[in-house]
């Protein structure tokens, strides 16, 4: 067995027909049966084989660009299922870019933030407000709601909005750190959310519990999109940018920081890195993320209210976060598509499937146990089992290896050898 692994390893060639083989059986079982579940999860899976592989990190980026932007939508168009299929994959595209967001604060730059969700509803109802006749009550001329061309616009809109109101989050909290950083920042969600629910009066902006519906869906030529499978490729185009901005701050000069901070303020700043600027910069490019998603979201879902922003997601997006691993990018992104998963799909056909089994007399399995109403427990079972024996996470994070230029190795040549022959003296 170990053989056959380290020549696997080793053959890059095996590891591609391997690949193929299991993406192209995975694709015909997706394809040829009405819905299954187990063959969609083994088709999202090959995106982690692929990740195991020993390619390039060129070559793996292809591949997983035309597993998900032409293999997958193609094997889920072949049943009715298809729209439930590409439902799941958007949400949890949407789920990945805020996990990813809240990466960068929590995981590089080292600060707990509990209320995460607010940035996230700052993007959903600014987009929401001008995409409804709402805004007519805070703006006089009855130009509202906005066309659906404008929700494009709206992506840089709410995504500046969000990283202001994070850098408005960072302001009172620089001087406080651990338990105290996560209680502000929770409060600081659940205000956004009141504030939100209560914004009725004296002017009704947000329409308070009732919420925004009717939103306008996007619209780009005059073809409207209002199907998941449509969404899919929005949510799946703004995710590649996402990830293409957080592998390039990771390494980046600001990303060292971050991490600098995290390790050790003191001996950051004692290196010359500012600390206001540096927290304030990761909370302002987390939450930019998270509102953009929020823009998403809305549009989406065309109805927007005040209960789809509670503590609960902030927490759900923590769990993605340490599940998959904090300051790890592929970690990050399989612990949000792991629990998005998890909640939307296979908890809920599970219990459909003792539901049935139930009618039929088989099993009698109480409502209250049911497992789509056991989600925190089961959450809670994973993060303990995680932090037993995977205290860093599914995927930990790495740093990153410089290779050194041949006069650098000629130096260091140089330098050990001049250490031994002063031992030898």
């Amino acid at each position: 067995m170990d053989k056959l692994q380290q020549m696997l390893q080793s053959n890059r060639t095996a590891q591609a027909v391997l690949l193929i083989l299991f993406v192209l059986v995975t694709s015909a079982a997706v394809y040829l049966t009405d819905k299954s579940v187990i063959a969609f999860l083994l088709l999202l899976a090959s995106l982690l084989l692929l990740y195991y592989t020993s390619f390039s990190n060129t070559v793996k980026w292809a591949a997983a660009a035309v597993l998900l932007a032409v293999i997958i939508p193609f094997a889920t168009s072949g049943g009715p299922s298809y729209e439930s299929y590409m439902e799941v994959a958007a949400q949890c595209g949407i789920y990945v870019a805020m996990a990813l967001g809240l990466n960068i604060v929590v995981g590089f730059a080292g600060l707990l933030d509990m209320g995460f969700v607010a940035f996230f509803a700052v993007g959903a109802y600014t987009y929401g407000i001008f995409a409804t006749g709402q805004a007519n009550n805070l703006i006089s001329g009855d130009i509202f709601p906005l066309s659906g061309g404008y929700f494009w616009l709206f992506i840089l809109i709410g995504g500046f909005l969000a990283g202001i109101f994070g850098i408005l989050l960072g302001l009172p909290v620089l001087r406080v750190k651990g338990d105290y950083l996560a209680i502000v920042t929770l409060g600081f969600g659940e205000i956004i959310r009141i504030i939100f629910n209560n914004l009725e009066k004296p002017v009704n902006i947000t329409n308070g519990a009732m919420g925004l519906s009717s939103i306008q869906p996007p619209d780009l030529f005059g073809l409207q999109f209002t199907f998941p499978h449509q969404f899919y490729f929005i949510v799946l185009v703004i995710l590649a940018v996402v990830i293409f901005a957080v592998r390039r701050l990771e390494h980046s000069r600001l990303g060292r920081s971050w991490k600098a901070v995290r390790e050790n303020e003191i001996a950051a700043q004692s290196m010359g890195i500012p600390l206001i600027r540096t927290k304030l910069t990761a909370f302002a490019v987390g939450a930019s993320f998270s509102g953009m998603m929020g823009v998403v979201f809305a549009a989406k879902q065309t109805f927007i209210d005040p209960t789809s922003f509670t503590l609960i997601e902030s927490t759900t997006i923590l769990v993605m976060v340490v599940l998959g691993g904090m300051g790890s990018v592929p970690g990050v992104i399989l612990g949000a598509s792991l629990v998005t998963i998890l909640n939307l799909q296979v908890l809920t056909e599970f219990t459909n499937w003792l539901n049935q089994l139930t009618m039929r007399g088989v099993i009698n399995v109480p409502n209250a146990l049911s497992p789509s109403k056991m989600q925190r427990l089961i959450f809670g079972a994973i993060l303990i089992l995680v932090a037993v024996f995977r205290p860093n996470g599914l995927i930990a994070s790495k740093n990153r290896k410089i290779r050194m230029k041949q006069e650098d190795r000629r130096l260091a040549a140089g330098t050990s050898a001049v250490k031994t022959v002063n031992r030898k003296l």
